[in-house]
């Protein structure tokens, strides 16, 4: 089971990051905001593209290396999870309505961080 969630979720974020590599304007525009200088578009190709590429390249490889699988379970529940509790304060400082993307966003991150928190903590101690 972790084999699989970790290549799976490994697989999305490398699939992410190469489309924001190649198009960092695409997570700008899904998400309502605006680009204005090329520092912006480095900055999203390099935090949407690069980093979710990285990510998703060492979630892949603990899927085929045991002792990898502890800490990618780990890095999934903290960085997800803190991005989905930052992700719902910041949306409720808003009255505004919120997207498919927001609650698309927020569906993924939760139930990525529940599920590497169940593998985690279900693991024998070695």
């Amino acid at each position: 089971m972790t084999r699989s969630f970790l290549l799976i979720v490994g697989l999305i974020f490398i699939a992410y990051g190469m489309a924001c590599a190649i198009d960092p304007g695409m997570p700008a525009r899904v998400a309502g905001l605006e680009i204005l200088t090329a520092d912006g578009y480095a900055e999203m190709g390099a935090m949407y593209g690069g980093v979710q590429a990285g990510v998703g390249l060492f979630l892949a490889l603990s899927a085929f290396r045991r002792t990898y699988q502890p800490p990618a379970l780990l890095l999934l529940a903290l960085t997800l999870g803190l991005v989905a509790v930052v992700r719902g304060v910041s949306a409720l400082r808003d009255d505004g309505v919120l997207t498919a993307y927001t609650w698309g966003a927020l569906g993924f991150e939760v139930t990525v961080t529940i599920i590497a928190v169940t593998l985690l903590t279900r693991r024998r101690p070695s």
